[in-house]
């Protein structure tokens, strides 16, 4: 411990509360292991005697998220640089050696003599204001979706045991007007008894478009039901409740949206990106979050590879142009690429084009779609390159 060595490498096993960190030296003899709490002071403290025990410190730690968020960002400010070692590497990298036990202070070694066998491991890079934010406000949107379609698969399923034919009336998912109408009536009595004049009025008044033919649609339903099933008048509260609920999460997932688009927009290579078909600010700031720093990858191949979307070879012996989807890879960026390349060829266009081209030769419509997402990150890469917009027609791009 008093012989100061000329680099060591540091482990890190993260957590909410406290990390484990283990300092190991180029022969794997540890020298340093222990608790540190995830506080600005104890991580500081543990920095300096790290720099103190060798003149480079090699760090790794096996997650990146917000569990290492102010590690990585001390690290950052301290000249630190961070690789990060996936948890299944760690995992499989365990049985390698002595002992079955699984401990922090275990996993916090094995995080550290993989770093020192190994020199591949993505350095990890502190995101700037943007990334965060974008990173932050994706994220939360991400979550207020899946609310939504949780309370919207409840509200059919209360509403399918007292007034199914109300509930097969409409797609509640994608129609304000219905979730409006439940808020106020949700039973066929009520319906009926409100009438069809009236029950337009209200809803008009509550600026719902289509008023009379949302009311057509749901006297109709309430004309075909005249049993009332149990349960019903609390039931029709609950639907009313959730109603509004989902009513109010649209009007935050607009905010939120709205938000992102603003944000996205600062982005200094925004314009670009959008200018791709089928890339939207939503779209383009989940691949800026997803991607990092574009300009960060050599070539096309890289940022294709890093979405999973180059086959990866299995051969053995004479058994030879195997290729098999690989398995390690960024699922957000390829749903990235998926999804705006399936969006791309809604209009007629070159992306539709190359679409109809890859069917014709027999590929099914999910190989065309990959297929597609693979030549448009060689398009997307190429223009962030060379710092110009999408345009469709080769003659204005010479121009």
């Amino acid at each position: 411990m008093s012989e100061r060595k000329a680099q060591v490498w540091a482990g890190v096993d993260a957590g909410k509360g406290h990390h484990w960190a283990a300092v190991v030296d180029e022969a794997g003899a540890t020298l340093w292991s222990k608790k540190v709490d995830n506080d600005e002071t104890a991580i500081l403290t543990a920095l300096g005697e790290f720099l103190d025990l060798a003149d480079i410190v090699h760090w790794a730690v096996d997650i990146f998220g917000t569990s290492s968020a102010l590690l990585l960002a001390l690290l950052a400010a301290h000249g630190q640089r961070a690789v990060y070692v996936p948890g299944r590497t760690v995992n499989r990298m365990s049985g390698a050696y002595r002992g079955e036990a699984k401990t922090d202070a275990r996993d916090a070694y094995v995080i550290a003599e993989t770093a020192r066998h190994r020199r591949d491991f993505t350095t990890i890079d502190v995101p700037a204001q943007l990334a965060a934010a974008l990173a932050l406000l994706t994220a939360h949107r991400t979550d207020l979706i899946a609310d939504r379609v949780r309370m919207i698969n409840r509200l059919r399923d209360v509403l399918t045991g007292i007034f199914p034919a109300l509930e097969r009336a409409f797609d509640y998912s994608a129609h304000k007007g219905a979730l409006v109408l439940l808020t106020g009536y949700q039973t066929p009595a009520a319906l009926r008894r409100r009438g069809r004049a009236r029950l337009t009025a209200w809803l008009a008044n509550r600026s719902v478009r289509g008023a009379d033919a949302v009311a057509a649609t749901a006297l109709e339903a309430a004309e075909a039901q005249h049993t009332v099933l149990p349960g019903e008048d609390v039931a029709a509260g609950i639907v009313a409740d959730l109603a509004v609920q989902i009513l109010a999460l649209d009007d935050r997932l607009k905010r939120i949206d709205k938000q992102i688009r603003d944000t996205f927009h600062t982005h200094p290579q925004a314009g670009i990106i959008e200018s791709l078909p089928g890339i939207g600010p939503i779209l383009g700031a989940e691949l800026v979050v997803a991607a990092g720093d574009l300009t960060a990858y050599a070539d096309a191949g890289h940022l294709a590879s890093a979405a999973g979307l180059v086959p990866v070879p299995r051969d053995s012996g004479r058994r030879t142009g195997n290729m098999h989807r690989p398995k390690r890879y960024s699922r957000r960026l390829r749903r990235v690429f998926y999804l705006s390349a399936q969006t791309s060829i809604i209009k007629d266009g070159p992306n539709r084009d190359f679409y109809l081209k890859k069917r014709a030769e027999g590929c099914k419509h999910v190989q065309a779609i990959i297929a597609l997402a693979r030549r448009r990150v060689s398009v997307l890469w190429a223009l962030l390159r060379d710092n110009r917009v999408f345009t469709p027609d080769p003659a204005a791009q010479t121009a």
